[in-house]
């Protein structure tokens, strides 16, 4: 089965992204465009081939395209945005997978979310609620899964800007994060404690010779070395210029199944 992965270039805007729980600090636009082909390239190496969706120059944010779209199995949800600046970005997106073959659905007015906020392991999906995605988005969102069997479960949220940044789960299913950002660890069965906000976030690669492989931020060493210590292998990747606009190693790709 071929790997897919959906990314975008990062937009010559880029520096003015917005920031919501973080205080700004300057972004070097040209080591940002060089961490966006490292990781790139990284995917590459690990048997990932990347598909690009069009450039969106006049949104700054357009680098991160997890946002654009959750995608389950051969269905598409393009998202709404709960940023207006947020709401041009979907349409390349929406063109890219309606080009692959995927069926394509929308988050409608008055619903909005993001995809950041949309954590899926085998069979659920847990969502943000009070950021940028609203209860008409969770609603819609369990409306277009449904036909899949799946649970969707909203989260609150208040300490980050995404569920995603505060939480991800690694291969087995448990669920990572930094405690001081999760507003309700007690929410998942399987919850591991990181001691680094970075280290909150992983991309599942696969199997890499028997083992399984996450790719993770070099901002978190310690969490790192726990991971490993789990019989995980760990592929770090430098996006310091992206986590100064709250961005982290997930919303930088959609991972696709060919």
């Amino acid at each position: 089965m071929r790997k897919l992965a959906l990314v975008r270039r990062p937009s010559p805007r880029l520096a003015d992204g917005l920031t919501t729980h973080i205080e700004r600090t300057p972004v070097d636009l040209a080591l940002a465009r060089r961490q966006w082909e490292a990781y790139v390239a990284t995917l590459h190496a690990e048997g990932w081939e990347t598909i690009e969706v069009a450039p969106a120059d006049d949104c700054p944010d357009s680098v991160f395209v997890e946002d654009t779209v959750v995608v389950y199995g051969d269905l598409a949800v393009i998202s709404r945005p709960g940023a207006d600046e947020r709401k041009p970005e979907t349409a390349g997106t929406e063109e890219t997978l309606r080009g692959l073959g995927y069926r394509i659905v929308r988050i409608e007015a008055p619903g909005t979310l993001d995809g950041g906020d949309v954590l899926k392991h085998d069979g659920s999906v847990w969502v943000g609620l009070g950021g940028r995605t609203n209860p008409h988005g969770v609603d819609q969102l369990r409306a277009h899964l449904a036909p899949f069997g799946t649970e969707v479960v909203g989260v609150p949220i208040s300490k980050v800007l995404h569920l995603k940044s505060a939480v991800t789960a690694l291969p087995d299913g448990t669920v990572i994060g930094h405690e001081p950002l999760v507003d309700e660890p007690g929410t998942w069965e399987r919850f591991l404690p990181v001691p680094e906000a970075a280290g909150a976030h992983v991309v599942l690669l696969g199997q890499n010779k028997g083992t399984e492989t996450v790719l993770m931020s070099t901002s978190a060493p310690r969490t790192r070395r726990l991971f490993e210590d789990r019989g995980l292998r760990v592929v770090a990747v430098d996006i310091s210029e992206f986590e100064k606009l709250e961005g982290c190693v997930t919303c930088l790709s959609v991972r696709l199944r060919g």
